[in-house]
Parts: C-alpha cells; structure tokens; sequence
C-alpha cells in the first residue's frame, strides 16, 4: 500500500500569524510554504517553513494582496491547501474562489458565505432568519436620502457602517440631524477606498456596551461547536488593545444564549472552518454585529482555556476531517489575557515607531505565551501593521491571570522601537479594569480624563 501524499500548505501571510501556522501545520505533518515580499525575505517565518517563495515588492498591494502572485507560489510550490492566516486576502471572497479554481483547498469558508457573512447587511438579516437578535437598524442606503429616512425611524444616535469589510473603517457616530448627510458622504468616501465597495447601513448607536465574541469551529460533517467566548471591549477608536477569555461578570445563562445563538448562525449558512460571531452586550442583552469569517489575532486566549488547538482544528477542517472534540468535551479551564505589543507610541496619539529590534526579550514562566514572527534583530517595517508580539497569560483565576500578565509584561524588553507595553502595564493595574466588565467606550473616557487632570 503506498502511502498517503504529503499535505503542503501555502501560508498566504507574514508575521506571528504565518509563525503560528507554519508551527500547526508541521504537528499535523503537513509541509508548509511560507511567502515574502522584498521587505520580509530575512523574516522568521522564511526560516522556519520547509519552502519559501517571493511573492513581490514591499507595498501590501504589490505582495501579499496579490491574488495572481499567491496562488501561483501555491502552484509554482506544489501545495495542496492556502491559509490565509487573517487580514490581507482572508476574507477576501475572490481569493478564496481563486485557491478552489486553481484546484487547491482554501482553509477557510466558502466563498459564498465569506461573501453573504462579509456584507453586513447580508449577515444581518441571515442572522435574522436564525433568530439571533441584531441592533436595530437599516437595510443598504445609497445616498443622504435614504439615510434621512432610515434615521427618521431608528432615532439618534446611530452608527453609519459600512456593509462590506470591518476594523473600525467607515464607521462614524451621529448624534443629530444635522450631521448626518456630512457623515454619509464621509464614511462612503472611506469605505470605498478600504474596500471598493461604498455602500453602508445604518445601526442604532449602543453606548456602554460591552464588545463580547464567540469562536465557532464547523467542520464538512455538519457538526458546529463554539469554543467560549472572548470579552474584546478595550479598543481605541474600536480597534481592540486586548482581549480576554472567559469575559468576566457574564452570567451562565446570557453566556448560555450568547455561544448557542453564534452556533445557530454558523450553521444557518453551513459554515465550514474557524470563525467569530461578534456581538455588543447590554446588561443581559445582546445584539449581533458581524461575523468574522477567518481565524482571529486573539484565538490564543481561547486556545488557552479551552485546550484545543484552533489552527489544527482549521487544517483538519480542510482535510475533510471531523472535529477533534464535541461541544460537551469543550470546557472552560482559567482565564486568559492577551496583550497587543505594537510598535506604536501612545504618548503620540499611537504614532508608528518602525525600526530594528536591537533587542527582543520575551518573557517565559507558568501560563506565560508569546506568539511572534520576530527575534532580536528583526524589522519592523512601515508597510505592514505594526505588531511586535502577543503576550498571551492564563492563570486558575482572573486573580492569577492578571498578576502573571504584571509579571510577563515587567519581564518583555523590547529596545529599538517604542512600544506600547508600558500602556498594557497601567490597564492591568487600573482599578476598573481590574474589577472586570468595563465597556467598549471604558479606554477613550480613561484617556481623556487622564488627558484633563494633566492638563489641571
């Protein structure tokens, strides 16, 4: 009996993410391709797959948001499946569609449901259909008339979103009438240069909310199971500075509603591979936003307290394999945090800090993790996104997870660039973080406090 071929994964991505795969792939026993532009061709990931190919120049738009480029290293290189790890092609439907054409296996959702679930308001009213509850809100509006009538009945405040992509872009808050026509013409304007497509809906705006996440995993035998959730509330101009896993102060029961309700979205649309259903949560309600159709930057904390390795999970997905686990083998073990280390000065409104890491000097120690695709002597360069590391921590408790996160992030030495460790260190002994369930909007009010008592 001959043996069975080797699967070979393209890891369609650069960084901690095209790390952490590769690591996944080479415990399955799978090969792993690694692709890089000019910039990254020293990189670690280069280093650490079995293969790498060049994919282009620096710029993000001449390399890794090449579709033709990366399916023809998948090709060139004799793969079998594409990760696209998250961000860049993703949750690009397109690409996916690509990989399946050119006879490859995408790790990841079809793509018709990265489509349906990637157009906001598509994934609202599939939502809707699965009986899961959304924020009162609006079908597409096309212009500042549609907008003026779709205001009339949701009522100020509200949020103008746009319905394709996500991260924060094409969002703006209206708190009035006379707002509004400027803002639709504004967030079109961004929407479409983020995502070619400008078209957006309008939300009811929920202040003081909590931003909570469920991981789902489905696999091609119909089975769908979440993974718990992660509370994401800490963010600055809604993009998130840390993450934490279970969400503190959620009662069993709204927990309970939350997981099942992103279970019976994932299956409405027969979602295959890993995904996050994102909801805002208000007192013991909750309202779905959107659906992220790919792995997320803060699954470590997940895999953290639930003991399962969600990047495997992917692959096996992909390999036509069933689930390791059911829904009832999943429990929640600790709590786990997760620090976002950017290359970036809060003391400069978060202004990059490209450079070298003259010195890189991650912590270690019990329920201490850090994911990264640098070593000292790395570059940070001006083309990507500027993240250095992930220090992950899990602990029995929050007790201990909080005071191993003091400790690890004391520990991590960083020299070359600035970055936003020393943040991460107030948030952890700030006493409302500390005492759990802080809102979406909780970091934006702490900072301009901080901002007017210096200023006194």
């Amino acid at each position: 009996m001959s043996a069975a071929p080797t699967r070979r994964v393209l890891v369609a991505n650069r960084g901690e993410i095209a790390v952490r795969v590769i690591r996944a792939a080479h415990s399955c026993g799978w090969e792993a391709v690694a692709v890089h532009s000019d910039a990254d061709a020293g990189s670690r990931w280069v280093a650490l797959a079995d293969e790498a190919r060049h994919i282009g120049p620096s710029p993000a738009r001449r390399s890794y948001l090449d579709i033709d480029a990366v399916v023809q290293a998948a090709l060139d290189s004799g793969c079998t499946h594409v990760h696209p790890g998250y961000g860049f092609l993703a949750e690009r439907p397109e690409f996916a569609r690509r990989v399946r054409e050119a006879g490859l296996v995408f790790v990841g959702p079809s793509a018709e449901v990265i489509e349906s679930m990637g157009d906001k308001a598509s994934a609202r009213r599939t939502a809707e259909e699965a009986g899961v509850p959304v924020v009162p809100g609006s079908g597409v509006v096309a212009d500042p008339a549609g907008a003026r009538a779709a205001a009339a009945d949701i009522g100020y405040p509200l949020l103008i979103k746009a319905a394709a992509g996500g991260g924060g872009r094409g969002i703006r808050v209206v708190r009035a009438d006379d707002e509004l026509e400027g803002a639709v013409s504004t967030a079109q304007a961004e929407a479409s240069a983020a995502f070619g497509d400008g078209s957006l809906y309008l939300e009811r705006s929920i202040e003081g909310a909590r931003h909570i996440e469920v991981q789902v995993v489905g696999d091609t035998h119909g089975n769908v199971v979440h993974f718990f959730e992660r509370d994401c509330s800490v963010q600055r101009r809604r993009q998130k500075l840390l993450e934490e896993a279970p969400a503190p102060g959620l009662s069993t029961t709204l927990r309970d509603e939350i997981t099942g309700a992103a279970v019976r979205l994932a299956a409405e649309v027969g979602y295959q591979g890993a995904g996050t259903v994102e909801f805002l949560v208000e007192g013991e309600r909750f309202y779905f936003i959107e659906m992220n159709t790919r792995i997320q930057v803060e699954h470590p904390i997940t895999e953290m307290v639930t003991g399962t390795d969600l990047v495997v999970e992917q692959l096996r997905v992909a390999a036509g394999e069933p689930l390791s686990v059911s829904q009832g083998e999943i429990t929640l073990q600790g709590v786990a945090l997760e620090f976002r280390i950017n290359a970036e000065d809060p003391q400069q409104d978060f202004f990059p800090s490209p450079g070298e890491l003259t010195r890189f000097d991650p912590p270690n120690g019990p329920g201490v993790r850090v994911d990264s695709g640098f070593v000292s002597g790395g570059r940070i360069v001006p083309y990507y996104d500027s993240l250095v590391a992930k220090v992950v921590v899990h602990g029995r408790d929050r007790e201990e997870a909080l005071a191993r996160a003091t400790q690890a992030l004391t520990e991590l030495t960083v020299d070359g660039v600035v970055t936003t460790r020393d943040l991460h260190l107030s948030l952890v002994a700030d006493e409302e973080f500390r005492a759990g369930g802080v809102t979406t909007t909780w970091f934006e009010e702490r900072s301009t406090a901080s901002d007017r008592s210096a200023e006194g």
